[in-house]
């Protein structure tokens, strides 16, 4: 038997069958708007009993979210996607610079990776126009229908070729891309004729090749053996531009750019991260233990595997790294990594193990465009129905506050607020604590911009008084006002940060102040506060590693 077929039997045998199957219905749940466990039936022909299990496993790891009967991608799960990313050697800098690129040229911008016979968006910068770019990080392109494609295809072998010319011929269409806009397909250009200009000019065009007024150019970012490693793309409309004009346009900055890409530095692989990953061990291990057959053991290490190899930087991993970063036996992580290769994620050239982009179809793109209010929705409705009391997320806006997310409970007293709401910021808790979070300079103009009036005999209005209230409430990590806005109304409210530790929102739960005493309040609604908040945090953070966030 050659040696290639022995190796894809190995493969096969030592598959994990519990991790091949929660991938297939993280891929159905990926492309479905909303999905019921019969849906996901369906979709990837398992029993309803085995996608049972698969759920059950992954709403205990936090990748799925149970609300009714609908099943959930939450933003957690990005972090397979950011594992890939990691490993490609994007970085917070390369995101920045190619945003600055897109406000320079006042054009989208965007980075994208080869994928097969396709093309993977890792990072873009949309500008917002009534007519932008709908394309999400994650998202993939057949290379034939845009610009990085002919640079990509470029330097496929002659198997490379024979694999894209069977695809076409079996999906002429493109139906294998949901990412495509909907409608007939036009056909495109011949693409080795686009491949062998683009080898003699070195760039690449879209002239209305994904759909009639798109336009884009492309051209490579090379690694240190002078093959691309990213395209980068300027892309635009036919009402601000002809093809030619925006290439005339962009042309040299995007070589610019692209020069400055290929001389930063790429990261090392750090192998000596074994302690975070033995907690997630310990954690798989207690959740076999509390749900006992309904939790699939292997597809939580199989997952564990696929996060770390995020740290591989330039060839990969070796199979004793993988083992020691995920406190799994090497037979374990080895079984695993190889179920990985033979799904697509992963790639082996021997001896070291590197993720591949294929991991990004795994709901990135769908999850790459949740705005803040959309992370911090369910984690309100969570709090809501622990405390039996309203809470709400607001952001700080000028002098005021502004309500951008929130979760009611039905009540005969409740406290009834929309979306949109603003209130003045120093008589609430969230504005102490939003105020509190700001430098003092900062916090002192916005103090003096809307001097502080009494609202109900209780409002603390002498400004001495305010800042020693928001001194210890950047001290304690919370704030309150009791009937400082409202006469019955008491509140308590926490911080909520984004990754570089600065405060970007404030949580609380507001209710009747009664007769019980403010200390008893605080007692009984903030630890609450503080589980939800860091819920949020972390979510946060995982969504906006690679991805702009959308904030209100």
């Amino acid at each position: 038997m050659p040696e290639e077929s022995v190796r894809e039997k190995s493969v096969r045998e030592e598959s994990v069958r519990p991790l091949e199957r929660g991938l297939a219905v993280l891929r159905a749940l990926a492309v479905a708007d909303q999905a019921r466990a019969g849906d996901l039936v369906r979709a990837t022909g398992l029993a309803r009993s085995t996608v049972d299990r698969v759920v059950a496993t992954l709403a205990r790891i936090g990748y799925v979210r149970e609300q009714g009967q609908e099943l959930h991608l939450t933003p957690r799960l990005m972090e397979l996607g950011n594992a890939y990313l990691a490993a490609s050697g994007l970085s917070g800098e390369v995101a920045a610079r190619t945003a600055r690129l897109a406000d320079e040229l006042d054009e989208s911008v965007s980075l994208a990776v080869p994928d097969g016979d396709g093309v993977r968006f890792v990072t873009q910068a949309a500008r917002r126009r009534a007519m932008s770019v709908a394309f999400r990080i994650g998202d993939l392109l057949p290379a034939e229908r845009c610009a990085p494609g002919a640079l990509f295809a470029a330097e496929w072998d002659e198997a490379a070729w024979a694999a894209w010319r069977a695809r076409v011929a079996a999906d002429p269409e493109g139906r294998a891309f949901p990412a495509l806009p909907p409608g007939p397909a036009s056909t495109p250009p011949d693409l080795t004729d686009r491949v062998e200009r683009s080898r003699v000019t070195g760039w690449a065009l879209d002239d209305q090749l994904i759909e009639p007024g798109l336009i884009a150019t492309a051209v490579p970012v090379r690694d240190a053996t002078g093959r691309a490693r990213y395209a980068l793309s300027a892309v635009s409309h036919t009402s601000r531009h002809t093809a030619q004009g925006l290439a005339d346009l962009v042309l040299p900055r995007l070589r610019a750019e692209a020069a400055l890409l290929e001389s930063l530095p790429t990261a090392q692989a750090t192998y000596a991260e074994p302690e975070l990953t033995e907690v997630q061990e310990s954690a798989t291990a207690d959740a076999k233990a509390e749900l006992g057959p309904g939790f699939l053991q292997s597809l939580a290490r199989g997952l564990t595997v696929l996060r770390a190899l995020g740290r591989a930087r330039g060839d990969g991993l070796p199979l004793t790294a993988v083992a020691a970063a995920t406190g799994l036996p090497r037979a374990t992580a080895r079984r695993c990594l190889h179920t990985l290769e033979a799904e697509g994620y992963a790639a082996h050239d021997g001896r070291l193990y590197r993720p591949l982009p294929r991991i990004m179809e795994l709901g990135y793109a769908r999850l790459s465009r949740l705005g803040f209010a959309d992370i911090a929705e369910p984690h309100l409705r969570q709090l809501t129905g622990r405390v039996h009391q309203s809470a709400s997320v607001t952001v700080l806006d000028g002098t005021d506050i502004l309500y951008v997310a929130r979760a009611a409970t039905v009540r005969v007293m409740s406290v009834h607020i929309t979306l949109g709401t603003r209130f003045p910021a120093y008589p609430t808790a969230m504005g102490r604590v939003l105020l509190a979070g700001l430098p003092e300079a900062e916090r002192a103009r916005l103090l003096e911009a809307a001097p502080p009036k009494p609202l109900t005999r209780r409002t603390v209005t002498d400004p001495a008084a305010l800042h020693r209230i928001l001194d210890r409430a950047a001290a304690d990590g919370h704030a309150t006002a009791d009937e400082e806005l409202e006469e019955g109304l008491r509140s308590v409210a926490v911080p909520l940060r984004d990754a570089a530790g600065r405060v970007v929102a404030a949580l609380n739960v507001a209710q009747h102040a009664g007769t019980a005493p403010l200390e008893e309040t605080i007692e009984a609604l903030l630890p609450a506060l503080r589980e939800t908040a860091a819920a949020i945090e972390a979510d946060l953070h995982t969504a906006a590693r690679f991805n702009g966030v959308l904030m209100p």
